[in-house]
């Protein structure tokens, strides 16, 4: 008899089979898909934000106050160093980027993470089954006993959901385990979007799609009836890139998950390009311009700010300035609404953030039914939890990843100790 299965191979999964097996437990590791580790390989676009440098204190207060305070004990047990420790050891080299976030160095991406993290799997002692999904959990009286896979059941002592959201459904995560678990009385907290696209109307022109923003502030705002500025929801620094639906990039992700939460309210997106100056400074760098250059154009004025060229035009277009105009002719109350722009162009209406899109869905099991010391279930005897299943949902960062990382440890641990006892 199997004392511990695991389903779900991916992040969390992997590593919950992985310290199960190390601690002494036969474990059997079920996925759907015929790999593992599927949506690590779309991780950073392939290239796979391993997690977040820094204080593990500092990384487990990126994540809201109830989140925060569940992580704890599994950060202070499986820490950032640890998880890059399984890779180093292999003779992976990792990087830090100047905005924290770690990858590997290239050539390396993805893939080999996967592959370093199945070698630590298979060469545990896991045994792994793919192309093998799990229709149903089975409980009497409380307590876990199996796993219904098709026509069979499979017996357990020990049972990690570890199953991912409902993000990217090709990569195997299609909300399954929310099902399971709440036929099984867990309360599934709503799900919502999270480090997702934001796609926008009007959507970008074609010539859009593509271009990228460098370094600004994307801010999403509560949009008024009378079209006056709104309340701001959330911003987020750094990249911006434009799509043909809308937009996407870290900042757009960055503040996806307060947009979609707020749904069906409108929200409403602006870029602030020069998140370093305040609007006196932007103004007084546009008049000082002017002066030194007055045959020139407003589209030659707007030379040096970093916008790429194909949007400097709709830029000034957008302020309500023809970019023929010469710099001369530039009056007070035209200097004032271009730095306005500057500083918060509208790029559009959030029309929808999009649930399959997400690199990470918010919601999932309510945190107050897991041990967050063991994640063991409040409900059902025998049954951890760990990753995305769970209602977490960290920034864009690498943060998540770490979650998935520490919780499936901590799921393998206690589901290991309790089976060999």
């Amino acid at each position: 008899m199997t004392e511990v299965i695991v389903v779900g191979g991916g992040a969390a999964g992997m590593l919950a089979a992985w310290r199960a097996a190390q601690r002494g437990a036969r474990v059997t590791l079920l996925e759907k898909k015929s790999r593992l580790g599927t949506k690590i390989l779309i991780s950073g676009g392939g290239k796979c934000n391993l997690t977040h440098a820094g204080e593990m204190e500092e990384i487990r207060r990126q994540f809201r106050s109830n989140e925060a305070g569940f992580l704890k004990p599994s950060f202070y047990r499986f820490t950032n160093e640890d998880f890059l420790e399984l890779l180093t050891g292999q003779g992976m080299k990792v990087y830090t980027r100047p905005d924290g976030r770690i990858f590997p160095v290239p050539p390396t991406d993805a893939k080999d993470v996967v592959e370093i993290l199945e070698r630590h799997v298979r060469d545990a002692g896991v045994k792994v089954r793919l192309d093998c999904p799990v229709e149903k959990i089975l409980v009497e009286g409380g307590v876990v006993t199996g796993v219904q896979v098709g026509e069979k059941v499979l017996p357990c002592t020990r049972l990690i959901v570890a199953v991912g959201g409902s993000s990217f459904p090709g990569t195997g995560c299609t909300g399954d385990g929310w099902k399971w678990l709440a036929e099984l009385g867990h309360t599934i907290v709503r799900l919502t979007a999270a480090l997702a696209p934001l796609y926008l109307d009007p959507t970008p022109p074609d010539d859009w799609s593509g271009v990228a923003l460098r370094d600004c502030v994307l801010r999403a705002r509560k949009q008024n009836p009378d079209s006056s500025t709104g309340k701001e929801r959330m911003h987020w620094r750094g990249d911006l890139l434009f799509t043909h639906k809308g937009v996407s990039g870290p900042t757009a992700l960055g503040v996806s998950r307060e947009i979609a939460e707020a749904l069906p309210e409108n929200s409403t997106v602006e870029v602030d390009l020069y998140p370093d100056e305040a609007f006196e400074q932007v103004t007084a760098r546009l008049l000082a311009q002017a002066q030194q250059n007055p045959k020139k154009t407003l589209l030659g004025l707007i030379d040096d700010a970093p916008l790429p060229e194909r949007l400097r035009k709709p830029l000034l277009e957008s302020a309500k300035l023809d970019p023929a105009t010469r710099c001369a002719q530039l009056t007070a109350k035209d200097r004032n609404r271009l730095a306005n722009t500057i500083k918060g162009w509208q790029v559009g209406r959030v029309r929808a953030v999009p649930l399959e899109r997400g690199e990470v869905v918010a919601g999932g099991v309510a945190l107050d039914e897991v041990d967050s010391k063991t994640m063991e279930s409040r409900k059902i005897k025998g049954l951890y939890l760990c990753g995305e299943v769970l209602d977490i949902a960290g920034p864009v960062g690498g943060y998540n990843l770490q979650a998935a990382w520490s919780t499936g440890i901590v799921a393998g641990d206690s589901a290991a100790q309790n089976a060999v006892e």
